[in-house]
């Protein structure tokens, strides 16, 4: 029922409102849908008909279909909505949620929305924007409640009372000092059952609390690592100026593993979704990639070129190749990816290389005794035990060399401040191919006599 009503809608818009009529009929058709599905049909939609969708909402679900769409997808659309009553919509939004939007405007339309909002909101909104986008202070909420530690619970429970629309959670409080240092947390369920004359700094829990410039993604690991509902973020002097939620940290691991997937396939996140993207920005997501990879690959042409004679002497050793180039490129993203996993969820560290690299040369032997068994056995039948050898040394030695190779490129890119996964797949491939080559004409030359 639901797909019917969106693609009544979808044929109304594409057919031009055009008059009162029609956009009363698309308001009567979204009120039965739920706020995913028409912050789809926004996005799916061009500019024009998502703005004439979005106005036909009504001012409650305009705002919360507003902020439930992603940053791009709202700037797309006070683009389109400039010269409206669109303050409001900025001004309810989250001061992070706010900034992230900011990001995606014009200058001058950024400025002049900064100046239209409420004074504490601007602070909150500057306070946000100071922080550099990969500093884990551009995505916490500035709007905390400390509580004084001097606080007995009885006064913390009526003071949060007071205050209670301020704060954006209030599942973990933060404690504070006199001068605002952060001292302790505690739950509010805990405070709820606490004695009212209970004094805070006594009762409170030693927190689990990041610098506002600490990276973005470390902090959401450390803080899905402890399993929290809500993280104290403080400056560089210990005083608290923010929280980080946990629908905050799941957006941050979710955009980076999205982000590490499209570089893994040798292409950049689109920020968008794949049907409103340009043809144009696509290609200027995978083309970067795909001019490097093909410079890369004329190492593996050159290899070639060095072995030609080889190959006219014993034409069936090119028959192999594929099989050869196509086993070492897996085993090395295999490797890759299960190192770089183990390094996001903090199973294993830079210090751990040497056992990294032990425990592939052990993984990359059994798999290599195994597939090199295999091969051996299916060439010696078709083209002898000669070449039966060389393909089954090869692929031990191919899988054992792609193993390690793929186990330590990610803790490199690490040391050096580079995404694990640019260094995965697409350059795992292209250098498992060429010292592969190598290592198949190196053992059929020793194997075969060739010269």
């Amino acid at each position: 029922m639901s797909t019917q009503i969106m693609k009544q809608i979808e044929r109304t818009l594409r057919n031009g409102p055009g008059g009162q009529g029609p956009l009363v009929s698309v308001a009567d058709h979204a009120r039965q849908l739920s706020v995913d599905e028409l912050s789809y049909l926004i996005q799916a939609t061009s500019p024009t008909e998502s703005a004439e969708l979005f106005q036909a909402l009504d001012a409650e679900t305009r705002l919360r279909v507003f902020q439930d769409l992603a940053p791009a997808y709202q700037g797309k659309l006070l683009s389109v909505l400039q010269g409206q009553d669109i303050n409001s919509l900025v001004e309810a939004l989250a001061p992070d949620d706010r900034a992230s939007l900011l990001d995606e405007l014009p200058a001058a339309v950024r400025e002049e929305l900064l100046t239209s909002l409420s004074a504490d909101q601007r602070q909150m909104t500057a306070l946000v924007l100071g922080y550099p986008r990969t500093a884990i202070g551009r995505y916490m909420s500035p709007a905390v409640l400390g509580l004084d530690e001097n606080f007995t619970a009885g006064q913390a429970l009526e003071y949060l009372r007071s205050r209670i629309r301020e704060p954006e959670t209030v599942y973990l409080l933060p404690v504070i000092d006199q001068d605002r240092k952060l001292t302790g947390v505690i739950g509010i369920r805990y405070l709820l059952g606490a004695e009212p004359g209970d004094r805070l700094a006594q009762i409170s829990d030693v927190p689990i609390s990041a610098r506002a410039d600490e990276d973005r993604r470390e902090v959401a690991r450390r803080f899905m690592k402890h399993k929290l509902v809500a993280m104290p973020i403080t400056d560089a002097d210990g005083r608290l100026v923010g929280m980080l939620t946990n629908d905050d940290a799941s957006a941050i691991l979710d955009e980076a593993a999205a982000r590490s997937a499209a570089r893994s396939g040798s292409s950049e996140l689109i920020s968008r979704s794949y049907l409103s993207t340009s043809v144009l920005r696509i290609v200027r997501s995978r083309i970067v990639w795909l001019v490097v990879l093909a410079l890369s690959a004329v190492l593996t042409v050159q290899v070639l070129e060095i072995f030609e004679d080889r190959l006219d002497q014993v034409v069936a050793l090119a028959l192999f190749i594929p099989l050869l180039t196509g086993t070492g490129g897996n085993t090395g993203n295999q490797a890759a990816t299960t190192v770089t996993r183990a390094l996001a969820v903090g199973d294993v560290r830079l210090r751990d290389l040497p056992r990294v690299i032990w425990r592939e040369l052990r993984v990359g032997t059994i798999l290599g005794a195994a597939l090199g068994s295999l091969g051996f056995a299916v060439a010696s039948l078709v083209y002898g035990m000669d070449i039966g050898a060389v393909i089954g040394l090869t692929l031990l030695s191919i899988c054992v060399m792609a193993a390690c190779v793929g186990g330590v490129m990610p803790l490199l890119a690490k040391k050096i401040g580079a995404d694990p996964a640019v260094f995965s797949n697409p350059f795992i491939s292209t250098f498992c191919d060429a010292t592969g080559l190598l290592i198949y004409f190196s053992i059929a030359t020793a194997v075969l006599g060739l010269n």
